[in-house]
């Protein structure tokens, strides 16, 4: 695949409207263009997967599905408006910058892996945007197909930096009970008013030790999102409760917080969910050595955002791709094009010296 053509099925795949669960137009693009350059291809679940070569398994991860359209948008979401180099649509820079350019050097490593003596895969995954549910039903299908992958390179937007740890999210709720009544008389029924108590609740949170900073993801954090209560407007609640985000890291002791949460309130915390784990790789990794092989200049950070990273629990995986997060899920988002053709470069230099290297040695902490 040509520079030029990697540039038009970036245009293309922009121009496809994927909006989580709605993946099926786009998914089926890619895959008759796979299969057309001799790819063998497989859905696994509502995932495509892709492979050339025998051996180990180097995968290449993203996902095709994008957020909905943001108000604030001057030009056309489900065009890709190509301007001074820069090109213009959702999902342009998350993801389908790291898609395009993970297909686009796959089919350019397709001679290659033979010689390595690898099998790479490319895994595109639905629903990424929505919680993940591609992605965590892949792996097991990849275990019971015999695919497993020694290594994993997930393309999200990072400016080609490498994001070896990423946090971890609890989805909390916090619920506060009162009585309800006539707001006229509540306070001469001395009636307590669970917006009232859910308010002070929400204050006390703040002054909870949310334990020490990470040194590459910083604070856990933890916030208010969504408050919901009350059913008229004369009338006192008889319950609310609020949302909470609580970004947490690997040495989090996840359930020692979630106590000293309940102690700082009156009413009931419960966790929602708390399936999206923080997780990390070693500095010295020997995946993480092969691919600043390919990128010598790649700053190693942590990842405040979510990703499929974290489905891939146990094996040695990395977060880098072209574009840049601060442009994700914003109006007239936009990657240039010279970002999606160093993005495809840097994928073909990092399967090679990820072939060479010891998987094995050692392995992802999660």
């Amino acid at each position: 695949m040509t520079d030029a053509e990697l540039l038009a099925l970036h245009r293309e795949i922009v121009e496809i409207p994927s909006l989580s669960g709605d993946e099926a137009r786009v998914r089926a693009r890619l895959q008759a263009l796979l299969s057309e350059r001799g790819a063998t291809t497989l859905r696994l679940g509502e995932n495509l997967v892709a492979t050339v070569g025998e051996g180990p398994v180097i995968c290449l991860n993203s996902h095709l599905d994008t957020v909905p359209p943001c108000p604030g948008w001057t030009r056309p979401p489900h065009r890709a408006v190509v301007e001074d180099g820069r090109v213009h649509g959702l999902g342009a820079n998350d993801a389908k910058a790291s898609v395009a350019a993970m297909t686009a050097a796959f089919l350019r490593l397709e001679d290659a892996a033979g010689r390595l003596g690898v099998r790479v895969m490319l895994a595109l995954t639905v629903q990424e945007e929505t919680g993940g549910r591609g992605a965590e039903e892949l792996m097991p299908a990849l275990r019971r197909a015999g695919l497993t992958p020694s290594a994993v390179l997930v393309g999200e937007p990072t400016g080609l930096d490498l994001a070896i740890a990423q946090k971890g999210l609890l989805i909390l709720e916090i619920g506060s009970v009162g009585r309800a009544c006539h707001a006229a008389h509540a306070r001469a029924l001395g009636a307590p008013n669970a917006i009232r108590s859910l308010a002070r609740d929400l204050v006390a949170l703040e002054g909870v030790d949310l334990g020490s900073p990470d040194p590459l993801l910083g604070p856990v954090t933890l916030e208010p999102t969504v408050v919901r209560g009350g059913t008229a407007r004369n009338a006192v609640p008889a319950e609310a409760a609020c949302v909470l985000d609580l970004r947490i890291n690997p040495a989090t002791d996840a359930d020692a917080l979630l106590r000293s949460l309940q102690r700082a309130v009156s009413g009931e915390v419960r966790v929602v969910s708390d399936r999206l784990r923080p997780c990390g790789i070693d500095a010295g990794h020997a995946l993480v050595e092969a691919v600043r092989r390919a990128r010598p200049e790649a700053r190693l950070f942590g990842s405040a955002g979510l990703s499929d990273l974290v489905f891939f629990e146990g094996l040695p995986g990395v977060k880098v791709g072209p574009g840049r997060t601060e442009r994700s899920h914003t109006p007239d988002e936009f990657v240039l094009e010279s970002e999606i053709l160093e993005g495809c470069r840097f994928y073909e230099r990092a399967v090679p010296e990820i072939a060479r290297t010891a998987l094995h040695a050692t392995r992802a902490t999660s």
